[in-house]
This record gives C-alpha cells, sequence and structure tokens, in this order.
C-alpha cells in the first residue's frame, strides 16, 4: 500500500457485525482510521477510530457518502473491503416458484456483486492515488455448488463475485491490487433473503452448526472471524505487495474436495 502503517483509510462494507466487525477492529487496533458502511447500527459500539455510515451498498449514492466519510476523517483511502452480503438460506431452485426465484435470485445478486461493483467504483479514484488494495469477502460457495448449504442464488452470486475479484484485479493493476478471502464455515450473523424481501437469521442453532462443520471439513476446526482478521490486514500490507487476483480460502480444508479447485 501507499501508506505507511498506523495511517491509512479503509472502508469496510457490513462492518457491524460478523467479518466485517473483526476487521474493522483489527484496523483500528493498527492505528488506522475507518469508516463502516452498513443498513443497520451495530448492536454495541464501534471502536475507536471507527465511524458509520448508515446507508445500502446497494445504492452508489450511500457509497459516495461513505467514500466523503472517510475522505473527511482520514483524507485519504488505502484499503477497500466490500464485505457485506445475504445468503439465500439454501433454497431448492425446484421448490421455488418462478417468481419467487426472480426476486430471490435479484437481491442476493444485488447485494453480494453490484454491492462489490459499487463500493469498488466509488473507492477508485482514491484507490489510484494511494496506490491501495481491494479485499473482498468470498465463501466456499464460489468454489462449491453442493454440501454446504449454499442455494442457487448464493452459489451464482458467490461464483460471480469470484468473476469480479479477477476482472477487477487484471484491470486496476498495477495500480491498484485486488484480492480475497473464501471461508468456509464461520460463525456469523449472516442472513438469508426472502422473496418478500424480508431477511432472517441464517444460523438459529449454533450448536448443531459447529458439529455440522467439523463433520464438514478435513482440519475438524471451526474459524472465528477474528481468526480471520489478520488476513485482511495481511492482503493491505507491503508483505502482500506482489499479490492480486488471488483468494485464500481459510476453509479447514474444504478446498481439498474433489472438484472444489
Amino acid at each position: 500500500m501507499g501508506s505507511t502503517a498506523h495511517n491509512r483509510g479503509v472502508l469496510v462494507t457490513g462492518g457491524c457485525s460478523g467479518i466485517g466487525r473483526a476487521v474493522v477492529e483489527a484496523h483500528c487496533a493498527a492505528g488506522d482510521q475507518v469508516v463502516v458502511l452498513d443498513r443497520e447500527p451495530p448492536t454495541r459500539a464501534l471502536p475507536p477510530g471507527a465511524d458509520l455510515v448508515l446507508g445500502d451498498v446497494t445504492s452508489a449514492e450511500d457509497n459516495a457518502a461513505a467514500v466523503c466519510a472517510l475522505l473527511t476523517t482520514a483524507g485519504r483511502i488505502d484499503h477497500f473491503v466490500g464485505n457485506a452480503g445475504i445468503h439465500d438460506g439454501g433454497f431448492a431452485v425446484a421448490d421455488t416458484t418462478p417468481q419467487d426465484l426472480g426476486r430471490i435470485m435479484r437481491r442476493v445478486l444485488d447485494v453480494d456483486v453490484v454491492g462489490y461493483a459499487l463500493g469498488a467504483r466509488a473507492c477508485l479514484d482514491q484507490l489510484v492515488e494511494t496506490r491501495g488494495c481491494m479485499t473482498f469477502t468470498l465463501s466456499d460457495a464460489s468454489f462449491m455448488v453442493a454440501g454446504n448449504g449454499a442455494g442457487l442464488a448464493y452459489s451464482t452470486a458467490k461464483h460471480a463475485a469470484l468473476g469480479l475479484v479477477r476482472h477487477l484485479a487484471a484491470e486496476l493493476a498495477p495500480r491498484v491490487r485486488v484480492n480475497a478471502i473464501a471461508p468456509g464455515g464461520v460463525l456469523t450473523a449472516l442472513r438469508a433473503g426472502a422473496a418478500d424481501g424480508s431477511e432472517q437469521a441464517l444460523f438459529t442453532d449454533p450448536d448443531a452448526l459447529l458439529t455440522a462443520v467439523r463433520d464438514l471439513n478435513p482440519l475438524r476446526i471451526v474459524l472465528s472471524a477474528e481468526q480471520l482478521a489478520p488476513l485482511y490486514l495481511f492482503l493491505a500490507s507491503p508483505e502482500a505487495a506482489g499479490m492480486t487476483g488471488e483468494v485464500l480460502r481459510p476453509d479447514g480444508g474444504l478446498s481439498l474436495r474433489a472438484g472444489t479447485r
């Protein structure tokens, strides 16, 4: 990145909970100035050094407002973390009406793909100026299409987001580095979108989920959001200066399964 440690400007979407919250806390602990773009306020206060912009990642205007807020507080943007996303609840396409299928597909793709593109565009000019970087949150569903609880909309969106990362990495080199993290089986506050536009918590039985995740991956491990956050800081560091278009896969070894490379 173009700046030294402890004075970076960072924009994180979906940073009020889950992986995004852990990334915000890690950046603030490193002395960086962070702005969070999220639709809802956090259940507990953001750490010192972080400010909240309430807004929707699918809105170009809200993304622009978050950029303006960060320029006001930090005067620069060095790292854009595209993280906000929703799940589809793992629906079976044959059990969904055509009308509901269209609504769910549009909602998930709008948040998980279009939202990433709009955030990247909003930050682009500043990142070119600072020789900064982008890091996106993908998923094991960016590579797997069965056995991971993802339905058609989420698998499609995360595969598309992988294409977005690769395209941006190629288009923006050498000015801006673009990489991603693709976790698997992390307990977060991820929500599932319904055909009527509502959302509900995806993981309602944490104990059952812990068992399912451990049984699924070769390492028999369940990672926390806090364990993932250092990977985002690594990709934003000088140590990762030679990396673009890469996807780190902290998924407990799910990538060892046939057909997921």
